[in-house]
């Protein structure tokens, strides 16, 4: 299927790709006299304004996966799949009070930095290599085959070429400008990705409507599928069947159990997330920013699972179909091919907006990969090259190889993509064993964060001991422990106990010597967090009520 694209469709991406690059190339530009350090490669000179974090925490985040991923989701399961975002929202509120004042007090470049302060540079090491591992063969090959998937789904470009099109998109202004270049135009994509968002909203809608807005439409979208709209699912069915979706979303265990885990392990620990926050001007700055990035996730659902819902309707509405025509028939969504909802969608914006949305989703992809670049290559030259090969590295020799290393993991995740064939199942399979990983870091930052008494021997013992956990929890033949976030939330908790345990034995009790002294004016916010804060915790628990 191709989407009908038209002249000024073409025209208006063209204009959005002109606009980004010329954005990217302007503000990587060298002022005269001085030489691009790390700091100002890494860390945007650590001159970034609170909107600015904000609009590039969630360009970061938002990519094809969500687009397509979550609409799909809307399609075959509802507004459940909303809690990745609702509860993301809570989640940087905590980010923001709890864990950045600490990170920016300590001055960080990079996660496995802090991991070095507080613990050892083995473990610092293990964790870096773990990162780049994960940001190159998961993180940056799986964005860009989906990427490269929805652009071959809607205009017919074969993949390969999507994906290497795509790829040197985002290299042409993130890898010579670095964070600077990436955060200023991930404001741009920003607005592209929520404003083509909308328009898809809006168009789908307004058609199951049949043109009388777009209240009318989502009342009758609401009234048509009265079960796509639960937060929280049944373990059965009417019928008495088990429920396929509640092993992903298990009830209201997603509210309590282990979504947390996901949830924290990648607002707080994920180098390619956090990254905009720690080059902020300030503190109370990065706090803003993180504020309305919540603010944004709130409404994420409205522009990537609503659309997927509405899709549903029209799908199983004869008088809705019968007036899409032929053109309706192409490429159809069902619950077996969900993720060709959004795609479905798109083919019947008219001329101009299909540029605007294609633009959107474009903006979603690139903005992601410029970020997860950066991180690498963050991650490589600051942890690795810097720590073992040339500790004493100019400011010019540093810059080039967070390039250098940013191209080499540009071109295996270039090479990786395409072999992700079915990513249905990839993508499911890579979010499952992810979760095998993430419980037992997350039990290390939290506890070495907050806990004095944590040594280093119990960190790493932790760490390594929560995958034999992870996985005897998953292989074990008991049906409660089925749903993976389950597995998740247990494997966190029995890792915090391991360290604990450790701990004890190594110290008698005692308080190590590199535990991280907590005083209660570190953790204090100004009012315009504390209000900001307030608010947003307010609007999600009032929308868990209404779609309960």
């Amino acid at each position: 299927m191709t989407a009908g694209f038209g002249i000024l469709d073409y025209a208006i991406f063209i204009a959005y790709a002109i606009l980004i690059l010329g954005v990217g190339l302007w503000v990587s530009r060298d002022k005269k006299g001085h030489q691009k350090n790390a700091e100002d490669y890494f860390l945007a000179s650590k001159s970034l304004p609170w909107w600015a974090i904000g609009a590039s925490l969630i360009a970061a985040n938002i990519s094809a996966e969500q687009f397509i991923g979550m609409s799909g989701s809307g399609f075959a399961l509802g507004l459940a799949i909303a809690s990745y975002e609702w509860m993301a929202a809570i989640t940087l509120i905590i980010v923001g009070k709890y864990f950045l004042p600490i990170f920016i007090e300590k001055g960080l470049y990079t996660i496995p930095e802090f991991v070095e302060k507080r613990f050892s540079t083995n473990l610092k090491t293990i964790l870096a290599v773990f990162w780049i591992a994960l940001y190159v063969f998961v993180n940056l090959a799986s964005v860009l085959y989906l990427g490269g998937l929805a652009i071959e789904t809607i205009m017919g470009v074969d993949m390969i070429y999507a994906v290497i099109g795509l790829a040197l998109f985002a290299a042409a202004y993130s890898l010579y400008g670095g964070l600077s270049a990436v955060a200023w135009t991930d404001v741009i994509q920003v607005i592209f990705l929520i404003l083509g968002g909308l328009v898809t909203t809006y168009l789908a809608l307004n058609t199951v409507s049949g043109g009388e807005g777009v209240f009318a439409g989502l009342s009758k979208v609401m009234d048509a599928a009265p079960d796509k709209f639960h937060m929280i699912l049944d373990e059965f069915n009417g019928d008495g069947t088990v429920n396929k979706n509640y092993l992903n979303l298990p009830g209201i265990w997603v509210l309590v159990g282990g979504l947390w885990v996901a949830n924290i392990y990648y607002w707080g620990f994920n180098q390619y997330i956090i990254q905009r926050t720690l080059a902020a001007k300030s503190l109370k700055e990065s706090q803003k920013g993180i504020l309305l990035a919540a603010g944004l996730k709130i409404i994420i659902p409205l522009i990537v699972v609503i659309p997927g819902i509405a899709a549903y309707v029209m799908v199983n509405d004869p008088e809705i179909m019968a007036s899409l025509g032929e053109v309706g028939k192409l490429s159809l969504p069902s619950e077996q091919q969900a993720d060709k909802a959004y795609p479905w969608l798109l083919q019947f914006l008219p001329t101009g907006l299909k540029g605007v949305a294609f633009a959107a989703l474009a903006a979603a992809v690139v903005s992601s990969l410029a970020s997860m670049l950066n991180s690498t290559s963050t991650i490589f030259t600051m942890d690795i090259y810097k720590q073992y090969i040339n500790k004493n590295a100019s400011d010019k020799a540093t810059v080039n190889v967070g390039r250098i290393s940013g191209v080499v993991a540009l071109v295996i995740a270039v090479i990786m993509a395409p072999l992700l064939g079915g990513i249905d199942q990839a993508f499911q399979f890579i979010q499952e064993w992810t979760g095998v990983v993430s419980p037992g870091i997350l039990a290390v930052f939290i506890l070495g964060l907050f806990w004095k008494k944590t040594t280093n021997n119990a960190a790493i013992w932790g760490a390594i001991l929560s995958i034999p956990i992870a996985l005897a929890l998953k292989y074990l033949p008991i049906p409660a422990l089925q749903p993976w976030m389950h597995q998740m939330g247990l494997t966190a908790v029995f890792t915090m106990l391991v360290i604990v345990l450790i701990s004890y034995l190594q110290n008698k009790g005692a308080d190590d010597e590199r535990g991280i002294s907590l005083t209660k004016d570190l953790f204090k916010t100004s009012p315009t967090f504390n209000i900001g804060a307030f608010i947003v915790c307010i609007i999600t628990a009032v929308l868990y009520c209404l779609f309960w």
